[in-house]
This record gives C-alpha cells, structure tokens and sequence, in this order.
C-alpha cells in the first residue's frame, strides 16, 4: 500500500508526512486519503519520488532502482552506505563504488576458482 511505503519514508527521514506534503506542495488532506488506500495521481507521486530520493517505483511498491540483486525490497545504497561506514553515515559515492568493485572481483574470483 503506498501510505505505507510513504510513512515509511518519512518515519526513516525524521519528518511527519504533514510536513513532507507541505515541503512538496502537496495538501496535507492527501494523507488522510492515502491512509484509507487511495493512491496519488502521477504528478504527486514524482514529487515525493524527488522529495525522499527514490523511484517512483518505489513508492508504488514495486523496488527501488539501485538496490542490488539478492536484498530484501527497501535495501538501499543508502542503507548499505549507512552499514559500510560502520554507523556514523560517512562513506562517500567514490569509496561505494569501491566497494562496488571489489565485491564483484571477489564474485568472479570466486567462479574461477570453482572450476
């Protein structure tokens, strides 16, 4: 369900969605709505997309670009990033994709050494 998905959000960004429909331009009667199970128009779905940084994809329910193969739905670069920088949030998008990289050398070296 997208109130879900959305409260989700807000709840992991530390604002109320009050405040996120207030900050996208969007009436703050809409929550009430999407509470009862109706979803936003097209238009209001890619400014809380924007807003959090996710897919609109995502915010219907269907992932999230950027999480990788094998992780649960809702795992994002951020939340791996996030677990790298063994808490305190600093890991830059270079060392990620670092990090990126030697995970896939270690794959491959893996395969190799399989057969």
């Amino acid at each position: 369900m997208f109130y879900d998905t959305f409260y989700g959000l807000c709840s992991k960004n530390g604002i109320t969605p009050n405040k996120a429909c207030v900050d996208c331009g969007i009436s703050r009667t809409s929550v009430a709505k999407w509470k009862k199970g109706a979803t936003p128009n097209g238009a209001t779905v890619a400014k809380l997309a924007d807003y959090f940084g996710v897919t609109a994809d995502f915010l219907l329910g269907g992932g999230q670009k950027g999480t990788p193969a094998g992780l649960p739905a809702g795992v994002s670069d951020e939340d791996i990033k996030f677990a790298l920088s063994g808490g305190d949030g600093v890991i830059t998008d270079a060392q990620f994709e670092e990090v990126k990289k030697f995970v896939q050398f270690i794959k491959e070296r893996d395969k190799l050494d399989q057969k």
